[in-house]
């Protein structure tokens, strides 16, 4: 067990040199010069030139390219353009506001998800259970950006419940949070529901009900935890995701986290912040689907039996 998952921390390494490299190469072949983007519009060429040499960037690519991956290695991700603060501080200064906003996202979908999915199965093909299907299919269906601006729009500006924008108490927190466990709510609904109807056909649940047992230590007892292996699949890739920075939601509420950080620093060239924000963002992904096979073994014995084999 144990060696299946070294093997998987092992697999990740060429994962984030392939981001490394690409990211690399991206900033390199877009048009416009970084240089320019930071001194303004108001430059002479000297300045321009001799920026260039103190930031290395009149180096040959492939140079310029060793240097960041030693660097990199050394957990050095080099100094913003624009401010001149090192980027791996920017990048932490700013994750603890995307764990706050990925953590209760989270929450609200799994709670909103495996409810409506669960009560779902209980009465297939009844009126709630339909009524569910479209709504979770509506929530499926609506673009982020779109659900953020009505949220907004309806609750921030003409309701006046919340506030539309802004970083401050658990107020601010509930509409980016809905904004983006919405759609993972959805999609956590219809898997719950699809699973607990497979689940509950079987013979050890017609057993169970044969034993008189209440219905609901049949379903919560019986049958749900026999469906938790694709709905942890479902929740750790959108948790990475989260973590990754929803750049679209921040960006939407002015919420202060990666995801905001990155869309400035692309919108400003500032290159040294965009490698090292995407690197996090891909590095937080992989290391959250690393963490999800971990929960396999733990939730499912025969997942456990099938590694320690290997």
């Amino acid at each position: 067990m144990i060696q299946y998952f070294l093997n998987r921390l092992v697999q990740t390494v060429p994962v984030i040199l392939g981001v490394i490299i690409i990211t690399f190469v991206l900033m390199y072949i877009v048009p416009g010069d970084p240089v320019v983007s930071m001194v303004g519009e108001r430059y002479n060429e000297e300045t321009v030139q001799r920026l260039r040499q103190e930031m290395h960037l009149d180096d040959p690519l492939s140079l310029q390219f060793l240097r960041y991956v030693g660097n990199v290695f050394q957990g050095n991700f080099g100094n913003s353009f624009i401010t001149g603060e090192p980027v791996a501080k920017l990048v932490m200064d700013k994750f603890p506001n995307t764990m706050i906003l990925a953590i209760t996202a989270m929450f609200f979908a799994v709670l909103v998800g495996l409810t409506s999915g669960i009560i779902s199965s209980i009465r297939p093909g009844s009126l709630l259970d339909r009524g569910i299907m479209v709504l979770t299919l509506a929530g499926i269906s609506a673009p982020v950006f779109w659900v953020g601006l009505i949220l907004v729009l309806v609750v921030g500006v003409i309701l006046r419940w919340l506030p539309p924008t802004g970083f401050g108490g658990f107020e601010y927190l509930i509409l980016p949070a809905v904004t983006l466990g919405l759609r993972s709510a959805a999609y956590l609904a219809r898997l719950t529901r699809a699973t607990m109807l497979d689940v509950l056909s079987q013979d050890y649940i017609r057993t169970a009900r044969s034993k008189k047992l209440p219905e609901w230590k049949v379903v919560i007892k019986h049958a749900f935890p026999n469906t938790l292996i694709p709905v942890i699949t479902i929740i750790g890739t959108d948790f990475g995701s989260y973590l990754s920075g929803a750049v679209l939601t921040e960006s939407i509420f002015g919420w202060p986290g990666i995801g905001r950080l990155a869309l400035e620093a692309i919108l400003k060239r500032d290159f040294p912040v965009i490698q090292g924000t995407v690197l996090f963002m891909a590095l937080m992904f992989v290391l959250m689907n690393v963490l999800v096979d971990m929960l396999y073994g733990f939730v499912d014995p025969r997942v456990r039996l099938e590694r320690s084999r290997k």
